[in-house]
């Protein structure tokens, strides 16, 4: 069961590798900002050329930024680690998380500062960073912390988890077709009850010419005769 908790050997390298600097070997290259990481060399990050040029065959996933920080999308980390209990977002219309600890957004008061925990009830676990949803850790970096801390938890993929993350993303399918599926009902019940409901009828500045039209002419009179 120990041997089930041990890291990725490549994680905690990945985790303390520098992203974004220029690659020498590509200075004038228009991509040449080191973005990319290899799961088979965990040698430093490099850049776009890089990965085409010796790590085509290798297990390369690229990180992102968001507000200064390093992510990782879900769907590349979450082929190579179990990711579960690690809280993600929604960038750029793709699912992400944070790979380390990011600096505390504090409360302040008149009093002076005051704890997250009193404000919001999703904390993480190691460094108590607020959180949107029920979730144990902000990133990867503290969900490693946790494991080598308590041990109940795991990056190890398996294929239970396989089958739990498959049913995750199933769900969260269903319940935007669902909601599609509610919007179109809705403006059918919107525009049926507006047609029943409505009437037609005159513009007010034609009203008096349409009660003109549908007035029925009174009796003719005759221009009396003469002597």
């Amino acid at each position: 069961m120990e041997l089930m908790l041990v890291p990725p050997p490549w994680l905690e390298q990945l985790l303390s590798t520098t992203f974004f600097s220029v690659c020498k070997a590509h200075i004038n290259a228009p991509r040449n900002e080191c973005n990319m990481y290899c799961l088979d060399c965990r040698d430093q990050s490099f850049c776009f050329y890089c990965k085409h040029a010796w790590h085509d065959d290798h297990q390369v996933i690229q990180i992102r930024r968001s507000s200064y920080h390093d992510v990782v999308r879900v769907a590349e980390i979450q082929k190579v680690l179990d990711i579960s209990g690690v809280q993600t977002y929604v960038i750029n219309s793709a699912r992400v998380l944070f790979l380390n600890e990011r600096p505390q957004n504090q409360v302040k008061t008149n009093n002076g500062v005051i704890s997250g925990s009193k404000t919001n009830p999703h904390l993480c676990e190691i460094c108590k960073r607020n959180l949107l949803d029920p979730f144990r850790f902000c990133s990867l970096g503290c969900k490693l912390v946790g494991i080598k801390k308590n041990g109940n938890a795991s990056f190890i993929l398996s294929a239970k988890k396989d089958e739990e993350i498959g049913k995750i993303e199933e769900g969260r399918g269903r319940l935007r077709l669902v909601s599609k599926e509610e919007l179109i009902m809705r403006e059918g019940i919107h525009k049926q009850l507006y047609q029943s409901t409505s009437s037609p009828y005159c513009p007010r500045s034609s009203q008096q010419a349409c009660s003109n039209s549908r007035r029925r002419k009174g009796i003719p009179h005759r221009a009396p005769l003469g002597p």
